[in-house]
């Protein structure tokens, strides 16, 4: 199996890093690994896209460090590859993370839908992130599993819901990650509640949420994979994320700190309710952050922690995900094209 990997900078991913241990485990198990900037495709005149990529010369890492080493040195192979010859693209850049840097923050699933036309096996589905480039996706799923939501720049509309809600919301911005700019809004911060939202709109719209005290005690992360509670030998791959004391970010690179999860049944309803949207987008591996029986957000670009989970349930999830990979290369030489990707992401 071919398969490729998207980032936002190969050379600068945070360690640890489920994109590269995805990478690496499938480099172990035998595979052709490439990976590759969001910012280094290329569409050529022979209507065929390329990437400069890099790729492992060897398939015995002991863990990121160990691969991202590799990566960086003499040994790795660097080449422009073609694209369109690969098995599987996946798509793990986080167009959150290029705030700075408008253009990246489309060019993942604009050259994957071209890959996707050329045959290419394409993960996330183009389509559906281009859906979910801000939090209002959110905004489609179910209101049974969402908490009361605004979503405006307005200052009055802001203060007048954070009123009705016993002067206690989240604040946060429509389109961001990892916990910046998120702010809590209690009684006491009535007479700097403009200071607050002026923060988060300066680069566009604002979402305000209703406080729910149960999320003080952090929140899981559950994973989806082809559209279900992700289980591997048994296990869930999932833990538990507690903010830092004194924050009421529960993001690990907030100041966030890893627990074991509990899987309860109001979790697996909840799953089981948004699952046929994640279907119908065509959402292969996505983290869902639920506190209850509420969903706080659904990360469907790159959502991070399997090395987390698989810490607490001595697990190694990212093999399973890479054994999904294998299957659906299969399906597609059965069945040819029989099927459309986004039928094969959640297959």
């Amino acid at each position: 199996m071919r398969i490729g990997f998207v980032l936002n900078d190969v050379f600068n991913e945070t360690l640890p890093s489920t994109t590269i241990r995805l990478a690496l485990t499938a480099a172990n198990m035998g595979h052709e690994v490439w990976l590759t900037d969001v910012g280094s495709f290329a569409y050529d005149p022979d209507e065929k896209i390329y990437a400069r990529s890099v790729s492992p010369s060897r398939r015995d890492f002991k863990n990121d460090f160990d691969f991202m080493k590799h990566l960086q040195s003499k040994e790795a192979k660097k080449e422009r590859i073609t694209v369109d010859a690969l098995d599987i693209l996946f798509l793990r850049n986080d167009p959150a993370s290029d705030y700075e840097k408008p253009w990246a923050q489309h060019a993942g699933y604009i050259f994957g839908r071209t890959a996707r036309r050329h045959g290419v096996i394409v993960l996330n589905d183009p389509d559906g992130l281009a859906k979910a480039i801000n939090k209002m996706y959110f905004q489609h799923f179910p209101k049974i599993v969402r908490l009361k939501t605004l979503i405006t720049r307005n200052h009055d509309e802001i203060r007048e819901f954070y009123l009705q809600n016993n002067k206690k919301i989240i604040l946060k911005p429509l389109q961001g990650s990892a916990g910046r700019s998120v702010f809590f809004a209690g009684p006491e911060d009535e007479n700097n509640l403009n200071q607050m939202v002026d923060a988060v709109i300066r680069d566009g719209y604002a979402i305000a949420q209703e406080f729910f005290s149960e999320a003080t005690k952090g929140d899981v992360r559950l994973f989806m994979m082809n559209g279900k509670p992700f289980k591997y030998r048994g296990k869930y791959a999932a833990f538990k994320r507690v903010s830092g004391k004194g924050d009421i970010r529960s993001n690990i690179h907030a100041g966030g700190h890893a627990e074991p999860a509990k899987i309860t049944d109001k979790m697996l309803e909840l799953a089981e309710i948004i699952r046929p949207k994640l279907v119908q987008d065509g959402m292969f591996l996505v983290g869902l952050d639920i506190v209850g029986d509420k969903l706080l957000e659904v990360n469907v670009f790159s959502p991070g922690g399997l090395h987390s989970a698989q810490k607490f349930e001595k697990v190694d999830f990212a093999e399973g995900v890479i054994h999904a990979l294998e299957k659906k290369v299969l399906y597609k030489k059965y069945y040819h094209k029989n099927f459309d990707n986004k039928e094969l992401n959640t297959l």
